[in-house]
């Protein structure tokens, strides 16, 4: 089982407005409702690849009925802790003359005895041989060690500790040496202090995070393709096929998910989950949202006469 975990989950609300202008009444062509969240996006991938996964967080109020609701529509499994009295953050994303532009709400403040509970559950649910993914941003009523503290109770256990974060977060859970990191190119740049525009460098900056304590490392580097860096110090690249991008929103999650998959069904063949992982970055790049198995796999046969 790969269990995802987002801490600070939304109600993505996506307008699409082909003549907008500010300060004036524009009306959406379009709109769309959707779960938002980075573990909640792996998740939705992770099922519809035929891989057994369940998405874990907070939800709170209205917003968080129609979250979960919204997760049922999309057939993701899903145990969501409650929040009494708090509301689930609701973004708004506009599509308009070619650009996207996001406003993201304010998440509600979770106590440290939410926390508590969060993780007590959490240490009855997960079992041997079962899979962590800590994604996504902290709520900032949360202290930034929470991914490393969640990776220590699995420490002795036969459990594999997944993050997809950024700053000081991913800074504290390589410590903890997590099995996979999946930076970006710039939330690489940040914790390395360098530049990172190259697959050179990007690869030598993934040697960094493994010096830090990751086993292995895999980074996005979006229509460049990705890099990947394996605990047995095998390196990989791949190319991005070409395509419209239609949207950005859940590709590099569609690719983290993609990878995953790729590992549990081909007994942990790096290559072939690096083709899978592309595929799936890019099928949801090149969609109006989350891609479909169709749209991938399609993608993942002509990666794979590619590559």
């Amino acid at each position: 089982m790969i269990y995802t975990i987002t801490l600070n989950p939304a109600v993505d609300c996506t307008m699409t407005v082909s003549d907008y202008a500010e300060g004036r009444v524009n009306r959406a062509e379009s709109q769309v409702l959707s779960a938002g969240g980075k573990g909640i996006n792996m998740s939705v991938i992770l099922n519809r690849l035929g891989i057994e996964t369940k998405a874990l967080g907070f939800c709170g109020g209205d917003t968080g009925q129609l979250l979960c609701r919204l997760l049922d529509k999309a057939q993701c499994p899903h145990s969501m802790t409650e929040l009494d009295g708090k509301l689930t953050r609701i973004n708004m994303k506009l599509h308009a003359q070619g650009t996207e532009t996001e406003v993201n709400g304010k998440g509600p403040d979770i106590s440290e005895q939410e926390i508590e509970k969060f993780t007590a559950e959490l240490i009855a649910t997960v079992k041997d041989g079962d899979t962590v993914i800590l994604a996504g941003s902290i709520p900032s009523s949360v202290p930034d060690t929470v991914y490393s503290d969640i990776a220590e109770l699995f420490a002795e256990k036969n459990v594999r500790i997944i993050a997809d974060t950024s700053g000081k977060p991913l800074e504290n859970i390589l410590a903890k040496k997590p099995f996979l990191v999946k930076p970006n190119n710039f939330e690489l740049a940040e914790i390395c202090q360098r530049e990172i525009t190259t697959r050179e460098q990007a690869l030598s900056g993934a040697q960094i995070l493994r010096e830090m304590g990751a086993q292995n490392v895999l980074v996005s580097l979006a229509g460049e393709g990705a890099v990947l860096v394996c605990s047995d110090g095998r390196q990989y690249e791949i190319d991005a096929p070409k395509g419209e991008v239609k949207n950005s929103v859940g590709a590099g999650d569609s690719m983290l998910a993609g990878f995953l998959a790729g590992l549990e069904l081909w007994h942990d063949d790096c290559k072939k989950a690096l083709i899978l992982a592309t595929a799936c970055g890019s099928a949801t790049a090149f969609s109006e949202s989350l891609a479909e198995k169709e749209e991938i796999m399609q993608l993942y046969e002509k990666l794979k006469g590619e590559n």
